[in-house]
């Protein structure tokens, strides 16, 4: 179980999922916004104190003007990470994953483990992505899952217009942060080298958003780094495939202790 709560830094409030106990774990999430607390919070709970922030834009979160770009986002997770005065796991999914990764380019020192979820941020020429911009509303769900039963049940889930509300802020700040050029960052993968904390890549087979040749380019670029394909599985290897997700995870953090 979780609570949501606050969190200040500098000038920006974000709601927060919090759960668990242990060594702190910082979960950025993808496009979508905040999530539920899903069953890999509940498995990964039992290992760690679970953190997991709704980015300034998103949802409820505020917006500040001066954060324009995916840079920005990254330095205020550290500015984030610092105000914990102690290490933290980190953990990124899909445009949270890009955001780890810019983050972890610019210091890691803070880090003991980084975790990375199908993460935006590279391009490989003439190896084009989905684009979640352009799909309709069904299709984008659709697209994210190769066990087409989970995209049925979210589907079918009753919308309030809250929530749609919620969605429809998120979708402008992904925007922000993911239009053009879309969903990369050029100078990201020349500086991946500078990457020096333990690091594992985990990513779906069936991948429609970042398709899975992407996983061993970023193995290839961060010195030392795991890389694991999921069978079965699309890009949100922490919903369709918590029980993998979690055990790769956890296995990187018994093996920083």
């Amino acid at each position: 179980m979780s609570a949501i709560t606050t969190h200040k830094v500098r000038d920006v409030t974000v709601r927060m999922r919090r759960g668990g106990s242990g060594d702190p774990l910082l979960f950025l999430h993808g496009a979508n916004g905040l999530p539920a607390w899903l069953p890999v919070f509940d498995l990964l709970s039992q290992h760690f104190e679970v953190l997991v922030p709704e980015h300034p834009g998103f949802g409820g979160s505020d917006n500040p003007p001066w954060m324009r770009n995916i840079g920005d986002l990254a330095m205020y997770y550290l500015d984030f990470i610092e105000a914990f005065h102690y290490p933290v796991h980190l953990v990124g999914q899909s445009l949270g994953g890009w955001a780890a990764a810019e983050l972890a380019v610019r210091n890691c020192t803070r880090l003991k483990s980084l975790s990375l979820l199908a993460p935006a941020g590279i391009r490989i020429k003439g190896l084009l992505p989905g684009d979640n911009f352009i799909w309709g509303p069904e299709e984008s769900v659709r697209n994210l899952y190769h066990d087409q039963s989970i995209a049925d049940r979210l589907l079918a889930m009753p919308v309030s217009d809250e929530d749609a509300d919620l969605a429809l802020t998120s979708r402008y700040a992904a925007t922000k942060f993911g239009w053009e050029p879309r969903w990369f960052n050029p100078s990201l993968e020349r500086w991946l080298h500078r990457i020096k904390v333990r690091t594992t890549i985990v990513w779906g087979k069936n991948d429609q958003l970042f398709p899975v040749e992407y996983a061993k380019r970023w193995g290839d670029g961060i010195p030392g780094s795991r890389v694991e394909i999921v069978p079965d599985c699309g890009h949100v290897p922490a919903v369709e495939k918590p029980d993998v997700t979690a055990k790769a995870i956890i296995r990187q953090y018994a093996e920083t202790r």
